[in-house]
């Protein structure tokens, strides 16, 4: 009888412990890096972040993640012209995460914000729990931070770090947009503003859209009206 052929391990590399499709994995160092600005309390940049994460499934993407700050960008940048009482005051509130970010970066490196962040949104926005206290310290714990970090969410220490992260960002961008701000080939652009996040090859097809528009010179917007509230699925 003929030997049997070999039997071939299946291609790709494990990534984030799932393993990736051979078509984004033959070439595992040619990844294009790209700068994600957030800030965790905002449920549309969250939306968009986890379609970042589809993205490099699906395509040969590594995302850098950055902070940005809300509400330095509304109660000082814009110095809140046009927002309530009440939106300010919820400004005021959104420096605590952002600064709590900023602390485990300078803590562990800039490493730590995607883990972070994650732990930090699946609370504020899958769970809901954008007023409860306990969220911070929830998700220092999950990723193995001290629990005295949650100090600088009432601290001005890292404000500083903050600003320096958000003018990279709003200065190339703009300031008449928010988050998420995403830079890709050295061209940022606000969005993409979308609801739910686009899974597998969807999310690589919007990916492969957005790109191409950044390419454009002097592209500036696409827009239509929102008609439904943020969706975490």
């Amino acid at each position: 009888m003929p030997p049997k052929p070999a039997t071939r391990a299946p291609a790709g590399i494990v990534h984030r412990g799932r393993l990736l499709p051979a078509d984004v994995t033959d070439q595992p160092e040619a990844r294009d890096d790209v700068q994600f600005w957030f800030d965790p309390v905002c449920p549309w940049a969250w939306i968009t972040s986890r379609w970042m994460l589809e993205v490099e499934k699906v395509r040969p993407v590594k995302t850098d993640w950055r902070i940005m700050s809300l509400a330095y960008l509304n109660l000082q940048q814009h110095e809140g012209k046009g927002l309530s009482e009440e939106y300010q005051e919820r400004m005021s509130r959104a420096w605590g995460p952002i600064r709590v970010c900023a602390a485990a970066a300078e803590h562990s490196g800039p490493e730590i914000l995607e883990p972070l962040y994650t732990a930090l949104g699946t609370r504020f926005h899958n769970q809901g729990r954008r007023e409860d206290p306990t969220v911070i310290t929830e998700a220092l714990a999950e990723v193995g931070l001290p629990e005295s970090l949650a100090k600088a969410a009432t601290s001005t220490e890292y404000d500083e770090a903050i600003k320096s992260s958000h003018h990279e960002a709003f200065d190339d961008v703009g300031l008449d947009v928010g988050t998420p701000v995403i830079r890709i080939g050295g061209h940022a652009i606000f969005g993409p503003v979308i609801t739910p996040t686009p899974r597998g090859e969807a999310a690589g097809r919007l990916w492969d859209g957005v790109v191409l528009v950044t390419e454009a010179d002097g592209f500036f917007e696409l827009k239509r009206t929102r008609d439904r509230k943020p969706t975490f699925e």
